[in-house]
């Protein structure tokens, strides 16, 4: 009886474990997985985390996009980024919506923001300035024009 209870304990154990939740990034004090600068933005990183549960966190998108380019899709549980909106709070980077602005910038300098819809990333444009972006078209963008 005494062995079952430690086998559900420890059936327990596992299952918690692996939650499928992201670890959370220590901003000031976890480097970029790509370029290896300090997160302190929270208005411009971003994280993914793979299907074992491994989360790899960025000072901006665009280093979140180098990244990626050596990862096999397959491999990739979760895409988030920061809502540039409500800074710290993440977002589901395959539904953001994108501006390339000038008037935004980031901190690797592409000027590339996340926002959590498109009307605010419109908001954000400021005299029609800057191109919006969903995530398929940015990822399409980043492989062809490698802009970053």
């Amino acid at each position: 009886m005494k062995s079952c209870k430690i086998l559900i304990l420890m059936g327990l154990l596992v299952i918690s474990a692996c939650k499928g939740e992201p670890k959370p990034i220590a901003y000031g004090g976890e480097g970029c997985q790509f370029c290896s600068m300090t997160i302190v933005d929270k208005q411009h990183a971003a994280q993914f985390m793979t299907k074992k549960g491994r989360s790899y966190s960025f000072d901006a998108v665009e280093c979140m996009l180098n990244y990626l380019k050596d990862v096999d899709p397959e491999s990739v549980a979760l895409y988030r980024v920061n809502d540039y909106n409500n800074p710290g709070v993440f977002i589901d980077a395959t539904t953001a919506t994108y501006l390339i602005s000038k008037n935004i910038p980031s901190p690797m300098g592409a000027f590339l923001t996340a926002f959590a819809n498109e009307e605010e990333a419109s908001s954000a444009q400021s005299g029609n300035t800057g191109t919006i972006y969903s995530w398929p078209e940015l990822r399409d963008k980043f492989e062809k024009d490698n802009p970053f």
